[in-house]
């Protein structure tokens, strides 16, 4: 079972509540933190810095922020859900953004969740560890490839 969380989130000190968080939910998880939505693509998709990964091995989910440097988390998603080989990947916007027009795009372009980021570090951590339990333990992922039809 993957166990891999892909965290795209350029601000140090929600990086650090998120993997503080993650340590306290109970499940053994490995996170892969990227700092700016071109390096989320290179992940993903085995380019630039991350050249010849294995692009097989995918997360369980991307936790993703919006208001990312180089390219903006909308982008991201919507280049995720743009090829086959991602189109299915779980995608869980976690920003601080409060704005409408995020929320209804990012739902436009595939998330599968939108998660405002609480301000009280207890609730940070009750919703990181909720997320974890859910996209980890309690959620039934897509199949690797599609069956034809």
């Amino acid at each position: 079972m993957n166990r891999a969380i892909l965290l795209v989130e350029d601000t140090a000190s929600d990086e650090k509540l998120t993997l503080l968080a993650f340590k306290r939910c109970g499940v053994p998880i490995d996170v892969v933190v990227v700092r700016d939505g071109a390096a989320a693509l290179d992940y993903l998709f085995g380019t630039g810095t991350h050249q010849g990964r294995d692009v097989s091995q995918k997360p369980a989910v991307v936790l993703l922020d919006l208001k990312l440097p180089k390219v903006d988390g909308l982008e991201v998603l919507r280049r995720i859900r743009q090829f086959e080989r991602t189109s299915l990947l779980p995608v869980v916007v976690l920003t601080a953004s409060r704005e409408e027009e995020d929320v209804l795009a990012s739902y436009a372009l595939g998330a599968n969740a939108y998660v405002r980021k609480p301000v009280e570090f207890g609730d940070f951590a009750e919703a990181a560890k909720t997320l974890c339990l859910f996209w980890l333990v309690l959620n039934e992922p897509a199949p690797l490839r599609r069956e034809p039809r």
